[in-house]
């Protein structure tokens, strides 16, 4: 190892991971007038110069097949992968788990699909609905003036439904249906089935200072207007201007300090330039690495004091690791053939999405499985690419050149593509652990990963399935691709192939099973908090990016009152 270099100054918290739990947290703190080093172990990230939103695929090299740094296309703003050179992880026997990394500032925020959702009341007493999994030490009521605070700052559209179990919010106006949506907006009504207008966090109206959505389709590459939400452009700008945030990048967290009085006193990291060990110190140090990068945080940070790991008394750090359930489906819609030009540009996502509407059966039994999913999906005329004609191969009936392109422009629009993104309940076989025979190029041990699916996951996926095919049919479509698996699996995603993972330092209402209590405290180390996914009981159909700000919110105005109260 490189010589060690000490930092001399002692911060008023130091937090791991700049995303939307660390980038929450740095913006609390620092209106609050705490001092904070935030460690990131990618690059700088300056939206407004680095987002190539405008740019047409036939500026990228080749096309941009096979180049760029991101799994979904050369100008995609997210740098990382399913595979991170350097940094890799290990499977135990039998399990297929992807595992993706984002190695930049703002992490995954840059990229994702910006579906912000509540959590409702079911979700967090899931066990005493069903009998299955466990129930929050918080309910809906503890969160909701956080959601409130949150979407204010942030800005999410959607509509007022008062539908059961998916809470209304503090909105900005939806954005108008395309045409595709409204055709299966209808055919949902046919089934009764609700088709309603999606939860984004993009602007549809200015929010302070930051314009709104022009329309340009292109979120993934992140927005140089800052029209939608990211860290870097929502939460660290401001937190930044207060004079009190110190950012660090390519800085890879090694190991929690901890003082002979079991007290975190800061934390190890590498220098990724460098390669040397650098040490910071703060009073409190709060985690937002990514739940399994936190987990793996924890249980690198052994001492004489916690041999098992950091916060780790009740043998529960990195386990019950969940993920979203997914299943896909595309179908044809010959009524969206041949259609006059127009323009249906709008955000970069859904406009209309169907939330979970199945709970009275489920308790009823008359469905198969517990919990539930819900619906997104998409179409439209974007530009004409293989993937937003795919599947139009067995329509075109051959051709080339004047005649090929004719049939392209025919067909162009009239595919859609379904996907289920649904809840996983807690399981024993499903966790990360240390494999203390692999290191990173850092000399940092790496994770292995335990994961399975339940019954009640590959059921719910059937019945994803056997559900988007009942709309395509409706709508008067053809079904054209469905999700193929193992002949038991019913296309069923594979673990950490959503990135929702979510769960490995779960909070509860006593240490004996949890690692944090209700503010995600550690029991065992009262100046250490999460801020991420790993305090997750449960991992509702709901994308978990709001609950992770709402949570990280509340967690970060409990760490200021402990301050003022001295009991950090």
């Amino acid at each position: 190892m490189a010589q060690l270099s000490p930092s001399p100054h002692v911060y008023d918290a130091v937090i791991v991971g700049s995303g939307a739990g660390g980038g929450m947290a740095a913006y609390v703190l620092t209106q609050a007038g705490l001092k904070c080093l935030i460690l990131e172990a990618g690059d700088w990230y300056d939206t407004a110069k680095q987002s190539t939103m405008l740019m047409w695929p036939y500026d990228a090299p080749h096309r941009g097949v096979g180049g760029g740094t991101s799994s979904w296309g050369y100008f995609d703003a997210c740098v990382g992968g399913w595979t991170v050179k350097g940094e890799p992880y290990t499977q135990a026997p039998g399990t297929d788990f992807m595992w993706w990394r984002a190695r930049m500032l703002g992490g995954r925020t840059n990229h994702w699909g910006r579906i912000s959702l509540r959590m409702g009341p079911y979700d967090f007493k899931p066990y005493s609905r069903d009998g299955k999994g466990f129930d929050w030490p918080i309910t809906y009521e503890d969160l909701a003036p956080y959601y409130d605070k949150t979407e204010e700052l942030i800005g999410v559209f959607g509509s007022a439904e008062n539908w059961e179990n998916t809470p209304d919010g503090k909105f900005l106006p939806s954005p108008r249906p395309r045409c595709y949506e409204l055709v299966i907006q209808q055919a949902c009504r046919k089934l009764n089935i609700p088709c309603i207008p999606s939860r984004l966090s993009i602007l549809t109206q200015p929010l302070n200072g930051r314009p709104a959505c022009h329309y340009c389709g292109q979120c993934g590459r992140s927005c140089a207007t800052f029209s939608n939400f990211s860290s870097p452009t929502v939460l660290l700008p401001p937190a930044l201007k207060t004079g009190r945030l110190e950012i660090r990048t390519g800085a890879m967290a090694r190991e929690v300090l901890v003082g002979r009085d079991g007290r975190a006193t800061g934390v190890s990291y590498i220098d990724k330039k460098t390669r040397r060990e650098v040490q910071v110190r703060g009073r409190v140090v709060v985690l937002a690495a990514s739940a399994c990068e936190t987990a793996r945080l924890l249980l690198n940070s052994r001492s004489t004091l916690f041999p098992e790991g950091l916060a780790n008394s009740s043998g529960l750090v990195g386990r019950y690791l969940m993920d979203t359930v997914g299943s896909d489906v595309g179908g044809h819609l010959p009524q969206l053939m041949d259609l006059p030009s127009h323009n249906e540009d709008g955000v970069g996502g859904m406009h209309l999405y169907m939330p979970w509407w199945n709970y009275g059966r489920q308790l009823r039994h008359e469905l198969p499985f517990a919990r539930g999913y819900h619906i997104e999906f998409g179409g439209g005329r974007g530009l004409p690419e293989a993937g937003v004609l795919g599947g139009s191969e067995r329509f075109l009936g051959g051709g080339y050149g004047v005649e090929l392109k004719r049939g392209l422009r025919k067909l162009w629009g009239s595919f859609v593509g379904f996907s289920g993104r649904g809840e996983m309940i807690p399981n024993d076989q499903s966790y990360c652990e240390i494999d203390r025979d692999v290191v990173d190029e850092y000399g940092i041990p790496v994770l292995k990963f335990h994961f399975q699916w339940s019954q009640d996951e590959i059921l719910q996926a059937r019945h994803m399935q056997e559900t988007f095919r009942e709309i395509i049919e409706t709508a008067g479509g053809t079904v054209t691709y469905a999700a193929q698996g193992a002949a038991d699996n019913w296309g069923i995603s594979k673990g950490g192939q959503i990135i929702h993972e979510v769960g490995t330092a779960r909070m509860g209402a006593n240490r004996r099973e949890s690692v944090l209590n209700s503010y995600c405290q550690a029991w065992d180390c009262k100046n250490l908090f999460v801020t991420d996914g790993a305090p997750f009981v449960s991992n509702a159909d709901k994308n978990p990016t709001l609950s992770i700000m709402a949570l990280a919110w509340r967690t970060s105005e409990h760490i200021v009152e402990l301050g003022k109260r001295l009991e950090l």
